[in-house]
């Protein structure tokens, strides 16, 4: 990684709801967690379902992603142990469905996940990595997530209308590179909820492959019972069942990941 010192900050994020957003957070943080890396998910998303999908109950969120973006002293941040090793979580509450209104006469109103990160101690600095789960919106909370990220990971259903909404994204994150954070990168774009048996998943992907060329990455995530039954069990799918076809594509995924960023696995998988 380019800063040993530093963790890389990727933001999991498309505005279209559905997509896998939040399924990719969790299992992505899973399979990196496995190869080795301290892995932080941040929730940003009101409903919260990183947090429950990763065994955080509501009764049990004393310190939020609200609380990292608004606390005047950050030094008692808390990340949640998951059962995940290595696994840890800021979680969300509804709280958040009133950022947008709190911040919006703050003037540095776009920092404030950046500050929350930089200032918030062992709790953050100790990782390898921090995954924001962004909401399904182009509002504040994601601007803010796009402020504090190394670079943006998009995930992308394999659908008839994949592309629509996508250049509203990158028209985003190209004015948050003109601005609040020059060094924003595109990760890449994720294919998801990929059926091998439906003609449509494989001209979406194709279509989408024309378009983006080597932005999409060769992992495809297929539609997978076994990821939506995961999170009713409070676990990633990766524990869930770690040998069905959709817990494969996250340590796939995890791995490319790893190689585009010029990085081996800190441990071999198991």
């Amino acid at each position: 990684m380019s800063d040993p010192q530093r963790p890389h900050v990727l933001a999991i994020t498309n505005q279209k709801g559905g997509v896998g957003k939040t399924t990719t957070a969790i299992n992505l943080g899973t399979a990196l967690a496995a190869l080795g890396y301290k892995v932080l998910v941040v929730d940003l998303d009101a409903q919260g379902n990183a947090s429950t999908g990763l065994g955080i109950p509501p009764s049990d969120r004393a310190f939020t992603s609200y609380d990292l973006l608004f606390s005047e002293d950050r030094s008692g941040i808390r990340a949640y142990e998951t059962v995940v090793p290595n696994l840890t979580i800021i979680p969300a509450t509804p709280d958040l469905s009133s950022a947008d209104v709190d911040m919006v006469s703050d003037t540095r109103r776009l920092q404030k996940m950046q500050a929350g990160l930089r200032e918030g101690g062992p709790e953050i600095a100790g990782q390898d990595f921090i995954l924001i789960d962004c909401p399904p919106s182009l509002n504040l909370l994601t601007i803010n997530a796009l402020v504090a990220a190394d670079s943006v990971l998009v995930p992308l259903q394999c659908e008839f209308f994949a592309l629509e909404g996508l250049s509203q994204l990158m028209r985003t994150v190209q004015t948050v590179r003109s601005g609040s954070n020059p060094a924003l990168k595109i990760q890449g774009i994720v294919l998801t909820m990929y059926d091998r048996r439906n003609n449509l998943s494989g001209q979406v992907a194709a279509d989408v492959r024309e378009n983006l060329g080597t932005l999409v990455y060769d992992t495809v995530i297929p539609r997978n019972v076994r990821l939506s039954e995961a999170p009713s069990h409070a676990v990633p799918a990766l524990i869930y069942d770690r040998n069905s076809s959709g817990s494969l594509a996250y340590q796939r995924l995890a791995a490319e990941l790893l190689a585009r960023m010029g990085v081996r696995a800190a441990v071999e998988a198991v």
